[in-house]
Parts: structure tokens; sequence; C-alpha cells
């Protein structure tokens, strides 16, 4: 095992060149790699980071983006979402946060935490650790930046119920929201942060060129406040899902298994970032209906 270092320390908030020269010194060894490992400071964009292995096109033929795990210090995270920006984008740019020292916390202080992760990202599945103890085969090979993993594996990814890991309170949810005291969190007042994941969702099929026109422009005019998007499509006569996912600007996008016979047919998307409009891409959404 080796550690390689970036020439200031760090992978800061830009597509790093050094990055891509360690990495492409790595790929030309003989042999293999089970998995490099990159640790970003704790004032990293991951953005950046992340759309280097899309963007190079060396790196992005030998190399895959598994995924991106967020170490979360539980007794001092409310203070750090509150006055770091850096930290609410690497909750909300995660696929899986490990929620640690959690031996130092109190469990309602713990759920005051988690259900401000959720709501900054309500994709991320939160694993509670102490010490960063965690088997390792739960960080690896998680395959979060494949395709197949996002029909597959969770395709109720966009909102599961209420009670259940990931669920983001809206007006559908049975009980009320209005007069709820949401004075009681660890550092004794509310939290409204400007990072949010907004759900979308449409029971009639889309019309494929409609949404992808629509996506584009998306992404083109706010791409850089959409940190992640994952949705699966309903396209309009045709009998696969298209699947996409976004990181920034980047799109990936593809048709992959068929609708099931029993399956429901319907549409779903959810959209990472910071101050989305919920109104006016619920509009666009459902603009593309066929």
């Amino acid at each position: 095992e080796e550690v390689f270092e970036m020439n200031n320390g760090c992978v800061c908030c830009t597509v790093r060149g050094d990055l891509i020269r360690v990495l492409s010194g790595l790929m030309k060894r003989k042999g293999g790699f089970d998995a490099i490992i990159v640790e970003t400071t704790g004032l990293a964009d991951p953005g950046p980071v992340a759309q280097t292995f899309f963007m190079d096109e060396d790196v992005a033929a030998r190399t895959r983006l598994d995924s991106v795990t967020t170490l979360v210090d539980a007794k001092h995270v409310m203070q750090r979402l509150d006055d770091s920006h850096e930290a609410r984008e690497q909750v909300a740019f995660a696929d899986q946060i490990l929620l640690n020292k959690t031996d130092l916390v109190d469990e309602v202080d713990l759920e005051v935490v988690e259900a401000r992760l959720r709501g900054l990202n309500p994709l991320a599945p939160i694993r509670r650790t102490e010490r960063a103890r965690i088997a390792l085969d739960q960080i690896l090979g998680q395959n979060r930046f494949d395709l197949d993993h996002i029909a597959d594996i969770r395709p109720e990814f966009v909102n599961p119920a209420h009670g259940e890991d990931g669920h983001v309170h809206d007006e559908h949810c049975d009980h009320d929201h209005h007069h709820h005291d949401h004075d009681h969190g660890p550092r004794g007042h509310a939290h409204q942060d400007d990072i949010r994941g907004i759900s979308l969702s449409l029971e009639r099929p889309i019309d494929g060129q409609a949404f992808t026109r629509w996506l584009d422009k998306l992404l083109a005019e706010q791409g850089p406040d959409i940190l992640r998007a994952k949705g699966i499509i309903d396209v309009a006569g045709e009998d696969r899902r298209l699947v996409f996912q976004a990181v920034h600007m980047i799109l990936e996008g593809d048709l992959q298994r068929e609708w099931g016979p029993n399956e429901r047919r319907w549409s779903r998307a959810v959209f990472i970032g910071r101050n989305l409009d919920e109104a006016a891409l619920k509009a666009g959404f459902e603009a593309c209906a066929a």
C-alpha cells in the first residue's frame, strides 16, 4: 500500500491535474488494484473530484467511480453544517454517510442529526459508527454510479415510506407538520439549509425528447447548483426504463431493462442542490408528459 499526496496537500476545488497524473501513473503499473481510495480534506468540494473520473478520457476508460462516502462527526456536525457550505455539500453529495462518534451523543440528538442529514441528502443511507469501525465491504464495491444499480437495487429511492430510511416529509404525509416545534436540535434552534433534495414523480408516460431537452437546459443553466440528480423515467412508446444520473452538468443516461408485466410504470427523479426552485422543477418535469 502507498499513499500519494497532492502538491498542495489536498484535492482542492478544481478538477486536479495532479490527481489525473497520480491516477495515470498508478494505472501504468503492472498488475491491478482492488480499489483506489481518494481522501479529501474537510474543506474540499467533492463534485470536481468526482468529475475527474468522467472528464478525463484516459481515467474514464480505465477506472470507474464506485461511490462517495462522507464521514460525519455526530458530536460537532450541527455547528459545522451551520457555518460551512463545504460541509453541507459533502453531505449532499454523498452516496452513503458514516455517522461517527455516536457513542458521544445521546439517542435524541442522534435522531435530530440524522433528520438534518436526510434533509440535505434523502438518497444516502446513514450508517452509525464508533471510531469509524465498519466492514470494508460496506464501503467498497457499492457501484453507486452504475445505472444498473440505480434501476435494480433501489427502485423506490425517491421517497421511501414514512418512518423509513431516507423519507422526505411533504404535503402527502399523514401527520401535521404545520404546528410541529422544530426548536429541538442539539443547538436549540431550527436549521434552514440552502441545500436540500427535491423528489419529483409522474404517473403518466413522458415524452422522451421533451424530457431530454428540459433536462439538458436545466443542467446547462443550473448545473453548478445541482450537486447530484438521479431518476427512472417511463418513456412513452418505450418498453425499457430510461435511467439517468447527473453530477453538476455531467449527465449520463441509458435505456435499461424492460418494465415487468405487473410492475408499476411511473417516472421519478431526485435533484439535490443549492437554492432549488421546487415549483419550477415540478412544473418543468410535469410539462414533459406525453
